[in-house]
């Protein structure tokens, strides 16, 4: 029996939610001695240490008709048809929007059992995964013979095995009569570090007042490594693009640090970032919900505490 991984790339470099699926497949395979197959589409730049050094055996590399542009479609057909082949007992993939995409349509093609957003190794076969908008666990276990698993973005650690996979190629070929949707256009963001895979984020809100002092939020988070995001009013102003909304109706992230500056904390901003590891807050009213959820606090202004920070920051990186 295998473990099979659907492992995302961006120009064929792995993803860093898929390396942490990859090393979270190799310790769940590891008890009983499974191989870990990663597969990986419309891939032309593969490097199998990469995909080794995560925990892979195997690396499948698919291509074929239809899939050289992503199709929610054509990649569970093609996906559906490699876990069949290979006879792959746990599914797995990372809780991204492509991974849920896909995950879900993958169960009910090879009904199989399914749970989504899981963030540890199971014990006795029963896995925890975040409910009720990250506010509590449920622990859920599966009695199907095939089991389809989504992880949470960082919530394992990433480990290095120090091994090569090999590489096998396979062509599928999907029929363009079973697509029924098709992507017109794909806009990326360039040159910045997407909020999905970043460990330090810094987050703004209608504290900062406008779009034209965003370059204090820009600097503090260029300084220190960080992604930047803002509160869902911001987005809907147009200060910032809606890709850097984090919250309940925009991405969830689990960041190891979480700066929230200028934002109060309404439930609906808490639900897309309490499952960072921690949290700190800077807004000038003491009584803002946000505090209660922070792990660290500063009550001040931001306009004045940024431009310390900054300076601070660069101190220490110098």
């Amino acid at each position: 029996m295998k473990i099979l991984v659907f492992t995302e790339h961006d120009n064929g470099n792995l993803k860093k939610s898929s390396k942490e699926v990859i090393s979270y497949a190799k310790d769940l395979a590891t008890p009983g001695n499974l191989h870990v197959v990663a597969v990986t589409i419309n891939n032309n730049n593969i490097n199998s240490a990469d995909f080794g050094n995560c925990g892979a055996d195997t690396v499948i590399s698919l291509k074929g008709d239809n899939l050289n542009t992503f199709s929610t479609e054509a990649y569970s057909i093609a996906l559906a048809q490699t876990i069949i082949d290979e006879n792959a007992s746990y599914i797995l993939f990372s809780n991204t929007y492509t991974g849920k995409s896909i995950s879900s349509r993958i169960a009910v093609k090879i009904k199989a059992g399914m749970i989504s957003g899981v963030v540890s190794l199971p014990e006795n076969g029963v896995f925890k995964r975040a409910a009720f908008s990250n506010k509590a666990y449920s622990f859920v276990k599966l009695n199907s013979e095939k089991k389809v698993i989504t992880l949470t973005p960082n919530s394992y650690e990433i480990k290095n095995f120090g091994g090569n996979a090999s590489v096998t190629e396979k062509t599928i070929n999907v029929d363009s009569t079973q697509i029924h949707t098709k992507t017109l256009n794909i806009s990326k963001v360039e040159g910045k570090i997407p909020l999905t895979e970043a460990e330090l984020v810094v987050s703004g809100g209608r504290g900062m007042k406008g779009p034209e002092n965003w370059h204090l939020i820009e600097e503090f988070a260029s300084t220190i490594g960080a992604a930047t995001a803002c509160s869902k009013p911001v987005a809907d102003m147009d200060w910032r693009p809606h890709a850097e909304h984090v919250g309940q109706t925009g991405l969830t992230i689990k960041a190891n640090l979480y700066i929230a500056i200028g934002i109060s904390g309404a439930i609906q901003h808490l639900a897309g970032v309490s499952s960072s590891k921690v949290i700190c807050v800077i807004n000038k009213d003491p009584e803002a919900p946000f505090f209660k959820a922070a792990d660290y606090g500063i009550v001040g202004d931001a306009f004045e505490i940024l431009p310390k920070l900054i300076e601070r920051a660069k101190q220490l990186k110098n």
